[in-house]
């Protein structure tokens, strides 16, 4: 088994400025300056895990390369490109739109390196240079859409990364599976009139954004139902999440029949995350990653690459992450010291009101069909 792995440390100089987590900092309003959520600390930490864990030497470098107009554009629109950029040479940077998405002087650059990373990991898995892969990027990416970039995001990296394998690489059908916490609005939005990427979101109910991903939403036209949302409720565990893998991400996936599995791999479902309430566990993520993998090498020969998103625990998503690389690379695990805490959590099991949510998903998966001709 080899598992590539992008990283650079131009992606913890991603500059989100001194907020107050998501707000400006405001004397006035009595908002002292602190620092942005979205910052550089859990990405480093978990880099350096991997490294002090010995979990590096098994994996398989990949160097990330800057993604070019041309591939940006197969998902973002000239005007949102050209802001960007012209808002990254400003002395203090720009927004990405919303308001809550800063980005400093040389953030347009640094926003390239990240979704060039994740086609770096897409060349290197469609190649067969290796099995899988992970690219541990910043910014995150999913909940960018074409015009706007908000929750954190600029570029859309794994929409970007996809398009890339169907238009250079010549793959045919890509299942997309976000476990972030939040609703991958962004990756839905690239592909939701398209039946040859299936997306599927696991996520907090109405989290961010807001009255977005609910189970009603399956797609437009000819992609209807190619889109399929489980907003799973506050408190869902290790074994909710594995419900809703089991009865509908493993079966999606197989009735699908991808020639590629992409992940949009957020940790802020972690049971010590500050920004959600659920309650997954490193070993959580872990299973996780197994399910995915068994069914991907039953699909498309295994082939999986990885997208960092989300997660803003700098003390927990590293082993969370670890845990994912492990399995990945078919490595021992290196022990969790949080988990006699976080497996001691009520609610871990899964609960009547959780199955509930996923029981009314399951029946959209006779809807996938491998004849159904890719656009």
């Amino acid at each position: 088994m080899t598992t590539g792995y992008v990283y650079h440390e131009l992606f913890g100089w991603h500059d989100t400025g001194t907020n107050v987590g998501l707000l400006p900092a405001d004397p006035a309003a009595g908002l002292q300056p602190f620092v942005h959520f979205e910052n550089a600390e859990t990405k480093r930490r978990m880099h350096e895990l991997i490294v002090v864990s010995g979990l590096i030497d098994r994996l398989e470098r990949i160097r990330p390369v800057h993604a070019s107009e041309e591939q940006i554009l197969r998902v973002h629109t000239e005007a949102y490109l050209e802001r960007i950029r012209s808002e990254s040479r400003l002395p203090k940077g720009g927004d990405g739109g919303d308001g809550f998405t800063p980005f400093g002087q040389g953030g347009y650059q640094i926003a390239t390196l990240a979704a060039g990373g994740v086609i770096a990991a897409v060349d290197a898995v469609v190649s067969g240079a290796v099995d899988n892969a992970y690219a541990l990027v910043r910014p995150p990416g999913h909940h960018a859409v074409a015009d706007l970039g908000m929750g954190f995001c600029l570029f859309s990296n794994l929409a970007i990364a996809a398009r890339h394998a169907q238009q250079a690489l010549g793959v045919e059908r890509i299942a997309v599976v976000d476990w972030d916490v939040h609703h991958g609005n962004g990756t839905q939005a690239a592909f939701e009139d398209d039946p040859s990427v299936l997306t599927i979101s696991l996520h907090q109910d109405n989290v961010f954004p807001p009255n977005s991903g609910s189970v009603e939403e399956r797609g437009t036209g000819a992609g209807h139902g190619y889109a399929l949302n489980v907003p799973l409720p506050p408190g869902t565990g290790d074994y909710g999440y594995l419900y809703a893998m089991d009865q509908v991400v493993v079966p999606a996936i197989r009735a699908f029949q991808p020639d590629l599995v992409l992940v949009a791999s957020g940790f802020d479902a972690s049971a010590m995350d500050p920004l959600a309430r659920q309650l997954v566990t490193s070993e959580g993520y872990r299973m996780l990653t197994e399910r995915l993998m068994a069914v991907a090498e039953e699909t498309c020969d295994g082939r999986i690459a990885m997208s960092h998103e989300g997660g803003y625990s700098p003390v927990y998503v590293p082993f969370c992450g670890l845990a994912v690389m492990e399995a990945l690379a078919g490595a021992p695990a290196f022990p969790d010291p949080y988990a006699p805490i976080v497996t001691g959590f009520a609610g871990r099991d899964l609960q009547p009101h959780q199955q509930a949510t996923v029981d009314r998903v399951s029946p959209f998966v006779a809807d996938l069909t491998r004849s159904s001709a890719p656009t």
